[in-house]
Parts: C-alpha cells; sequence; structure tokens
C-alpha cells in the first residue's frame, strides 16, 4: 500500500497539473535514430545488493572526494555501432569503442573516487543483447575496480530487457553501489536510492553522512494518455525523498559539533525538470544549444528538494548538446553534456563529462570536518583533455539571498518580495515556493 502524502505536497503536485511547463519536443530530431516508447516503469519493493557493503568516504584524497558523471553513453555493440554527428573524416573508424576510450581517458585524468552514470546508458534499439550492451558500457569502472553507480534513462529498456530487467542487471554487476529500490519501499520506478558519503576516518564526522547522494528514476515516458512526452518524477518518490531527507539531517546534526545546517546532498537522475527552462545564456555557466526536454507537467519535486534544504546541486543528462549549470532557490541545476559517440551531439563539440569535488573544512587542532564547498568543471574529449567552465556550485554559509543569481532578469521583483516577507524569507527551507509564477 502507498504511503499517504502529506496535504501540503499533494496540493503541490496536483496543482502543477493544470499548467504545462516549458517542454521541447521530446523528439531528438539531431538524431537519425528512431525513437519509441519502450516498457513502462512500475511500482517494485524488491531491494538491490547491499550497498553498504562498500562505504562511501572522504580520505582516499585528503578532504577531498571527487565524483565523475557520465551522461548518455547510448552504447550498443561496440565495434558494430557507428558514431553519430562526427567529422566525415571520423566515420569510418568511430563506433562505441570511442566512447569506452574516452571513458577510460578521463578517469585516469581525474582519478575520481566514485563513478555516476546518468541514464540512456545503452540504446536498446540497437542493442542486439543489452545484458551484452550493458557490461560493455560499465566495462571500464568494473574493471578499474572503482564504486560506481547508474540511474536509468529513457533508452535503456528499449532492448531485450524490461525497465526492470536493465536495472537488475545492473544491480548484479561487479563493484556497484546500485540498488533496484529502497527495501521495503513500493516506490514508482526502478533505480530509486541514496548514498552516503562518510567523513574523513577518525574524525568527529567519521560515522556520519557528511555528503549524501539521492538517485530517482524520472522515468521513460508518460503513460497517461492525455499527456504526452516524457515522465517525470512520481508523488511516491518524493515522499521517499522527503523521509529520507529528513533521516539524513536528524542524524547529521545529533551529537556533531560541527553542525550549522544539514549535510549538503546532491541528486542524480535523467530527464530534465522543467525549471531548467528558466535559464539563458545569460544566467549560466556552460551553454544551452537545445530546449529543454522535461515532461509536460510539472510534478512539484523541485519545490520538495527545495522545502528539504539538503540538496544543493542537481545533474542530469538527456539534452545532449546543453551542458550548463544554472542556481534557482540556492539550488544548481546542472547537465552534463553528452557523452556517448552513438548518442546525438554536434560535429566539432567535444563528447564530455561532469567532474565534481567536494571539499572538507577543517579545524584549527587539523581536525576534518563537514563538506565546506562544491566545485565543478568539465572534461572534454579533445586532444588536450581540456578542463572548462570551472565554478563552485555551494560553499557553507551561503544564504538565501542568492536565489536572485539565476534570475538576472527578475532579480528586483525578487528582492522586493524578499523584502516584504522578509521575516519569512530566512525560512526559506521550510517553506515551499512558486518559482515558475515568476518570470
Amino acid at each position: 500500500m502507498k504511503q499517504k502524502l502529506p496535504p501540503s505536497l499533494l496540493l503541490s503536485l496536483i496543482l502543477p497539473l493544470f499548467v504545462l511547463a516549458p517542454t521541447a519536443d521530446c523528439h531528438e530530431a539531431r538524431s537519425a535514430l528512431v525513437r519509441r516508447v519502450g516498457v513502462r516503469g512500475g511500482t517494485a519493493t524488491q531491494a538491490g545488493t547491499a550497498a553498504g557493503e562498500q562505504r562511501l568516504r572522504f580520505g582516499r584524497k585528503p578532504g577531498e572526494f571527487k565524483i565523475l558523471q557520465v551522461a548518455d553513453m547510448h552504447y550498443a555493440d561496440g565495434k558494430e555501432t557507428g558514431c553519430l554527428d562526427v567529422f566525415p573524416d571520423m566515420i569510418p573508424t568511430c563506433s562505441d569503442l570511442n566512447t569506452t576510450a574516452f571513458i577510460y581517458r578521463v578517469i585516469r585524468a581525474e582519478d575520481p573516487d566514485f563513478v555516476v552514470f546518468t541514464g540512456d546508458n545503452i540504446f536498446g534499439l540497437d542493442s542486439k543483447d543489452a545484458e551484452k550492451s550493458l557490461d560493455a558500457a560499465f566495462a571500464p569502472a568494473v574493471a578499474l575496480k572503482l564504486p560506481w553507480a547508474a540511474v536509468l534513462g529513457n533508452h535503456d529498456q528499449e532492448g531485450t530487457l524490461s525497465r526492470q530487467g536493465v536495472m537488475q542487471h545492473i544491480v548484479g554487476m561487479s563493484h556497484t553501489l546500485s540498488q533496484l529500490n529502497p527495501p521495503r519501499a513500493e516506490i514508482d520506478g526502478f533505480g530509486n536510492y541514496n548514498l552516503e558519503i562518510a567523513g574523513a576516518e577518525g574524525s568527529e564526522l567519521a560515522n556520519k553522512s557528511v555528503l549524501n547522494l539521492y538517485f530517482l528514476d524520472s522515468g521513460d515516458y508518460s503513460a497517461v494518455p492525455f499527456i504526452h512526452g516524457y515522465s517525470w518524477i512520481k508523488p511516491s518518490q518524493q515522499v521517499w525523498f522527503q523521509k529520507t531527507s529528513s533521516h539524513l539531517q536528524k542524524q547529521y546534526t545529533s551529537g556533531n559539533s560541527w553542525k550549522t545546517g544539514p549535510a549538503p546532498g546532491l541528486a542524480y537522475f535523467h530527464i530534465p525538470l522543467p525549471e531548467y527552462s528558466v535559464f539563458d545564456a545569460m544566467n549560466i555557466t556552460g551553454v544551452k544549444q537545445e530546449e529543454i526536454s522535461s515532461a509536460s507537467i510539472n510534478s512539484g519535486f523541485f519545490a520538495t528538494m527545495v522545502e528539504a534544504g539538503d540538496v544543493k546541486a542537481v545533474f542530469t543528462g538527456h539534452d545532449h548538446v546543453n551542458d550548463f549549470c544554472g542556481k534557482l532557490a540556492g539550488v544548481q541545476l546542472c547537465y552534463a553534456g553528452g557523452f556517448g559517440y552513438h548518442a546525438y551531439g554536434k560535429a566539432g563539440w567535444p563528447r564530455r563529462a561532469r567532474v565534481v569535488s567536494a571539499f572538507l573544512e577543517k579545524a584549527e587542532n587539523g581536525e576534518w570536518g563537514g563538506v565546506k564547498s562544491i566545485k565543478t568543471w568539465k572534461r572534454l574529449d579533445d586532444e588536450l583533455l581540456s578542463t572548462i567552465d570551472a565554478q563552485v556550485l555551494w560553499s557553507k554559509g551561503s544564504t538565501g539571498e542568492d536565489i536572485c543569481e539565476a534570475w538576472l532578469s527578475n532579480c528586483k521583483a525578487l528582492k522586493q518580495k524578499m523584502r516584504l516577507h522578509k521575516s519569512r524569507f530566512g525560512r526559506t527551507q521550510g517553506k515551499r515556493f512558486s518559482f515558475l509564477g515568476v518570470r
């Protein structure tokens, strides 16, 4: 039986259904490949393998934890699968193996602590055997014995495995911390789970999660007959997120002398939220080269994250030639940029990956504390493996005033609202706001 929604959440989820969010045509016209609606997602109660067997922790590099995000590999049949949107001289020799080579290249350059694959890991329509394609797609992380995790996109299930089957195969692979779903929870989709990154060994926070990672299944395509386009994060997933976030925040602040707020969180899923559409070239770091292909309705998950108060950045894929980060209400909304060579892109615009590093604060006595800042940059698959667009996503002590940073054209109006409601604005973490209504 599904958990009952709190009235405030229920209202916030129902109301947006009557307002269509900005969206692009759901077809990726740049690709010569034809899209089809695959096996639908569903609900599941089965848990994946025990992620706790290998705990993530700060410490391999003093005071730093580095995450590599790989989006939209679109892997199929290895060397038999050609590339899309590359220069003509590359076509005869370009294949999925270029994607594999890029993974090895960026891992060796960045030496990440953890790798996250954010969906469309394989392109099911062109894969003869989904299990073999999955094995090949994740092979570099497995071979290098790196801890890794994955979520599903809208193409993973379009081959010989159902959506549940794809996630079950991923969960069974070596060195993965992926999970099918939370234990004993009835929840929509497959691949909803969280991972905790513990503080430095020997510190006061050694047994607490100082950085929380949330993974969600953003679905494939709408199953509602009169709502077209892509799927969205459902109420059952949002309830799970709320409860998980609240529990982690209580754990972190209990008996913690470093506490000045919740431990920061990062969220990973495939399809961008409608809120990504509020940005333009003037208020982002990176580029926006195509329309935002989000769901045609807004299910309210952005507001749910803002209300929870711990998520500082969201990372998605799906729109391959967008690679920007933009800040809205204190939350960074980021794309990784397209990674795979069997995915649409732009000839001359290198495939890319996003790197995120979290850094711990340090006391005068030398003891490591909680996370003080989170930074990001991108790596390009060019001759120099170039690093671009380095930026600080979040730093400890940031205030609600930076809500305006991503709204340059509306900043004056927002500041006026902030002054009028100053007594309440300081408690934004406990309030729900309608951001799409401000334009």
